[in-house]
């Protein structure tokens, strides 16, 4: 996911991919912890796109008050 595509989503939408994204990942690294994942590339990428998430909206709310 891009910057760019992170800014153009609501508060709301953010807020529930982050809680989405957090879910996928502890599942896949449950996952691949039982038997290896086909692509274990996936499990920094979904890291990335919650910092990414998460640096966004936490920019909204400083940028709010």
């Amino acid at each position: 996911m891009k910057n760019s595509e992170i800014q153009q989503m609501t508060d709301k939408e953010i807020q529930e991919r982050i809680s989405e994204d957090r879910l996928i990942l502890r599942k896949m690294r449950m996952s691949h912890a039982v038997s290896p994942m086909e692509n274990p590339n996936k499990i920094p990428e979904t890291r990335r796109n919650i910092a990414r998430l998460m640096t966004e909206w936490n920019k909204r709310q400083s940028s709010a008050k």
